[in-house]
């Protein structure tokens, strides 16, 4: 592969075309989690499903994301990234089809689940691929567009939802799934591996080569590779049995505790139950439908502008500043069901609280969700660590996916919402104690940071101010 280099001061296209093209895995991520809440509506129907077998379809593509996320980090450190984007792109053709073909309520949960098992890969992998790639100058908004694709791929679901309302059409809604399925493993063909696994397996050479494509003429390739050779040295045989040493936990905390928050806080529960809440709370098929493709497009928006801020204001900062917002909007919604029947003016609430918390959840925790892990966790547990966040994160998705229509209908809609609306406040307190800032900084140095002395929070943010040493003293 051939790549011309960058004009000075420009960044080379192929970074753009590595978070472009390897993004897609975030789109078919948003469209098979997102097209259930459409074709949930119509499939139970024609299969007669009760509310506990809806919440067991809706959550078995969350068992095996959680296979998948645990799998992919390990197979990852032996195959490479690249290899194993491509290998979920493949898993997750197979498993649209599998799904569009299932003959019964049976053969649905398992072709979810294999769906399920390119969902954790794709969570797991696409951002550290990213993550490993991209310049630290603008790793955040190269990243973030990972969960830009998810949002598109939401809305592309809601919309097709929408289009395929029907009996039957729902099988139409999981084949769509292909098409960006193929375009993902064909694009990652042209795609290179990513050099911090090169230099990993010994092929330093190629991953100088690989560098040299990816940043500008003007920066240090040698020097860069020098910093990853450099922790390179300090890799342990046994990534897992490295979790447990201290150093790395404040990462390894953050890193969990912010993968736990963005389900927790009531994102899913949304983005999966909206149109069959809202149908059991009075509104129609149709608007419920056309709320979710409301939904969609906010998520959407907030892709943007988490895009574009996320570099800006800074990981920390963005969800200190929203988050209090996402809390007051889910209150507002939770306490919009009361009382239980509801009249137009409660309708519109509703609809406007959704979208309230939608946008700022969206902005905030769901921009950074998946850029702050890769960011900050050290490279010698980078693809276990990963894997065991985007665990965590499925954990408590499958939580919230398979209790959320029980808990609506055992203690009502108020005080399910009012939880969630709890989650947000509890969220705001985490992240100021422990969620460092890492904008601005090299994954090296952030890793330097990390063995540092001090609290992490803190080192981290110094980052404007005080360059961390080459060889900070590691911490016992």
């Amino acid at each position: 592969m051939s790549v011309r280099p960058a004009a000075a001061g420009r960044q080379p296209r192929l970074v753009l075309a590595v978070a472009a093209t390897s993004a897609l895995g975030g789109l078919l991520f948003g469209y098979d989690t997102g097209i259930i809440a459409s074709a949930l509506l119509f499939l139970s129907r024609d299969f007669g499903l009760s509310p506990r077998e809806q919440e067991i379809v809706v959550s078995a593509i969350l068992v095996g994301a959680m296979v998948g996320a645990l799998g992919g980090g390990a197979l990852s450190n032996r195959f490479g990234r690249r290899r194993i984007v491509m290998a979920v792109a493949v898993v997750f053709g197979l498993g649209a089809v599998a799904a569009a073909l299932a003959p019964g309520t049976g053969s649905l949960i398992a072709a979810r689940f294999v769906l399920g098992l390119a969902v954790g890969g794709a969570s797991a992998m696409v951002p550290v691929y990213i993550a490993e790639m991209s310049p630290p100058a603008i790793r955040g908004r190269l990243m973030v567009l990972f969960q830009l694709m998810v949002a598109i791929g939401q809305l592309t679901a809601y919309v097709c939802g929408y289009l395929l309302a029907g009996s039957g059409g729902w099988r139409w809604m999981f084949a769509l799934a292909v098409v960006p399925a193929v375009v993902l493993a064909v694009g990652m063909t042209r795609l290179p591996e990513s050099p911090r696994w090169l230099v990993e397996a010994g092929r330093t050479g190629e991953a100088r080569r690989v560098l040299a494509t990816l940043r500008r003429p003007e920066d240090d390739v040698d020097g860069e590779i020098a910093d990853i050779r450099a922790v390179q040295d300090r890799l342990p045989s046994n990534p897992w049995r490295e979790l447990r040493r201290g150093w790395i936990r404040p990462a390894l905390v953050a890193a969990l505790g912010i993968a736990m928050f963005s389900q927790l806080t009531g994102i899913n529960a949304v983005v999966y139950y909206a149109p069959t809440v809202l149908t059991d709370a009075g509104f129609g098929d149709s608007v419920a439908l056309l709320t979710g493709i409301g939904i969609g497009v906010v998520l959407v928006a907030a892709g943007i502008a988490g895009t574009l801020l996320v570099d800006r204001v800074g990981r920390r900062r963005i969800l200190l500043l929203l988050m209090p917002g996402s809390a007051l909007a889910m209150g507002v919604l939770a306490l919009s069901f009361l009382p239980e029947q509801t009249s137009v003016t409660q309708q519109w609430v509703i609809v406007g609280a959704l979208f309230a918390y939608i946008g700022l959840n969206g902005v905030s925790m769901q921009s950074v969700v998946w850029l702050l892990g890769p960011e900050i966790l050290p490279l010698a547990v980078r693809g276990p660590a990963t894997s065991l966040a985007a665990l965590t994160l499925w954990g408590f998705d499958l939580l919230i996916a398979v209790t959320a229509l029980t808990a609506v209908n055992s203690i009502g809609r108020t005080a399910t919402f009012g939880i969630y609306a709890l989650m947000n406040v509890l969220c705001i307190a985490f992240v100021a104690r422990y969620v460092p800032e890492p904008k601005g900084r090299s994954l090296e140095q952030i890793e330097q940071a990390l063995r540092g002395p001090g609290r992490f929070v803190e080192s981290v943010g110094a980052a404007d101010r005080d360059p961390v040493p080459a060889a900070a003293p590691r911490r016992p």
